[in-house]
């Protein structure tokens, strides 16, 4: 199989996804727009999952998901407080700003690619005239997007100040999945119980093949953001072919499971490559990417090799990501070819 480190976005579909995808094409007709009977079990699903009476929507990708939801909770006038790295800022275009009619994104530089409640602070009270747009959310990435992962305390933390402040919190959950299989906790814990308002619950790069699911806490926030899912052009008239996928997904903690096995995916690599002196594991590997520094000469000749990564932060700093799918085998691959580079 030929695997590669670049991005989870690079692994197709699970066999559970898979198999409700075409069980869905083959229940004949049925209703259009989200209301036909999978989108409905899917969604009676999310909810027991996360233990609450939640408002669910299902878009195409990640970048709608975090813009449509974050509009819905904010004024133009408004502004989201963020990491400086936090996938809003740095790879969706404007997005949130586009279809939030301007909210401007105040970021926050933290260490391992999170917030804290003070930097939230500061960004807070830096000014309060009304020349300056008014703090409205807090968008927490989760798992970040230096592959770190927010504990249970520190999210509730945040909601605390954010409480405080009245501010309402969202959460990137692109790789949600590997976050809560880094915590090994229940999924409510790090969202709604924790003080979450919106979750950005992630599946494209959990095995399915396309669709992200918003998930609303609370069901007054929820109030029209259909008709923005709408207006965007994110309403799937064929709508199973998104939701259908999410039941193999769901069914068996099978979400989970791929989740582990990423991750697991990537502690082996980190324990493969962790002591070459060459390199530098620039944050700790808690969900399924590894973050590393090498010499430019390292990283040219992997590439030459047919190997396949991003360069992430500054000179020489690679994304080495793995998947649902990745094989240890891959894994072992890619190691025994870094430390042979390193050991010339």
């Amino acid at each position: 199989m030929n695997q590669q480190f670049a991005s989870d976005n690079y692994a197709g579909m699970c066999p559970e996804a898979s198999h409700y995808f075409l069980q869905a094409n083959q229940s004949g007709h049925e209703l259009a727009y989200g209301e036909d009977v999978w989108t409905t079990k899917v969604c009676d699903h999310i909810r027991e999952l996360f233990q609450t009476d939640c408002q669910v929507f299902f878009v195409f990708n990640g970048t709608a998901a975090n813009s449509l939801s974050l509009a819905s909770l904010c004024q133009s006038y408004h502004s989201v407080i963020c990491h400086e790295l936090a996938h809003i800022e740095t790879d969706e275009c404007g997005g949130p700003e586009f279809f939030s009619n301007g909210s401007k994104l105040l970021t926050g530089k933290g260490d391992n690619g999170k917030l804290t409640p003070d930097i939230i602070e500061q960004l807070v009270i830096r000014r309060t005239d009304v020349h300056y747009p008014k703090p409205k959310v807090v968008s927490l990435t989760q798992s970040t997007e230096v592959g770190t992962v927010y504990s249970v305390e520190e999210v509730r933390a945040i909601a605390a100040i954010a409480k405080r402040r009245h501010l309402k919190v969202h959460m990137d959950g692109a790789r949600f999945a590997n976050a809560v299989a880094s915590l090994d906790v229940h999924p409510s814990e790090i969202t709604w119980r924790a003080g979450v308002d919106v979750l950005c619950f992630g599946g494209t790069k959990n095995g399915l093949p396309i669709g992200e699911a918003v998930v609303f806490f609370d069901n007054v926030m929820a109030e029209d953001f259909a008709y923005r899912v709408k207006q965007a052009g994110q309403l799937a008239s064929k709508m199973r072919f998104i939701s259908a996928p999410w039941l193999g997904l769901l069914e068996n903690d099978v979400w989970l499971s791929n989740a582990r096995h990423a991750n697991a995916m990537a502690t082996l690599l980190y324990e493969r490559i962790r002591h070459l002196p060459q390199l530098n594991i620039m944050f700790p590997p808690q969900a399924n990417g590894v973050f590393v520094e090498m010499p430019l000469e390292i990283s040219t000749q992997l590439r030459a090799k047919g190997w396949r990564f991003y360069q992430f932060i500054g000179a020489g700093g690679c994304r080495l990501m793995c998947a649902w799918d990745t094989q240890p085998e891959t894994v072992e691959a890619l190691a025994a070819d870094i430390v042979a580079l390193c050991t010339l």
